[in-house]
C-alpha cells in the first residue's frame, strides 16, 4: 500500500473535529470555571472575613483539592470528555495532571514512582512559569514599575 492511499484510509476512518463547537464548549466551560472561582472568593471573604488576596489564595487551593479529589474518583476524565479545554486550561487541569500521574505510578514507591514521575507532565509548565517570572520580573525592574 503506498502512502497516498493508506493517508486517503486514515482520513477516511478518522472522526472529524468540530472545532467551532469545541472552542464554545471550552470557553463556556472555562467561563464557567471563572465564575466559579469568584464565588468561592467572595463566600470565603465573606464567611472567614478575610482580604481579596488571601481568599484568592485559598480558592486556588480548594479548586486543586477538588481537581486531585475527582481525578482520584475517575470523574475529572469523564467531565474533560464533554468540557474540553475548559477545565484543562485552569489550575484544575494542572492539579489533574499532576495527580494523575501520581496515581499511575504509586505502586513503583513514593521516590523511583511518584517522586520520580509526577513531574513528567507538569514539569515544562513550571519551567516555563518561572522563567517567565524571572523575565517579567526583569522587565519591571529595568521599567521601574
Amino acid at each position: 500500500m503506498d502512502k497516498k492511499t493508506y493517508a486517503d484510509l486514515v482520513n477516511k476512518i478518522c472522526p472529524k473535529e468540530k472545532i467551532c463547537i469545541n472552542a464554545l464548549v471550552s470557553f463556556l466551560f472555562g467561563g464557567l470555571m471563572g465564575l466559579l472561582g469568584e464565588f468561592i472568593i467572595e463566600l470565603y471573604q465573606m464567611l472567614f472575613d478575610i482580604p481579596f488576596k488571601e481568599a484568592s489564595t485559598y480558592m486556588i487551593i480548594t479548586l486543586i483539592f477538588f481537581g486531585c479529589l475527582f481525578t482520584c474518583f475517575g470523574w475529572f476524565d469523564k467531565v474533560i470528555e464533554f468540557a474540553k479545554c475548559g477545565l484543562i486550561i485552569p489550575i484544575t487541569g494542572f492539579a489533574h495532571a499532576m495527580q494523575s500521574a501520581a496515581l499511575e505510578y504509586r505502586r513503583e514507591g513514593f521516590v523511583t514512582g511518584i517522586g520520580a514521575n509526577m513531574f513528567k507532565l507538569t514539569g515544562s509548565v513550571i519551567t516555563f512559569g518561572i522563567v517567565s517570572a524571572y523575565f517579567f520580573g526583569l522587565i519591571r525592574l529595568i521599567l521601574g514599575g
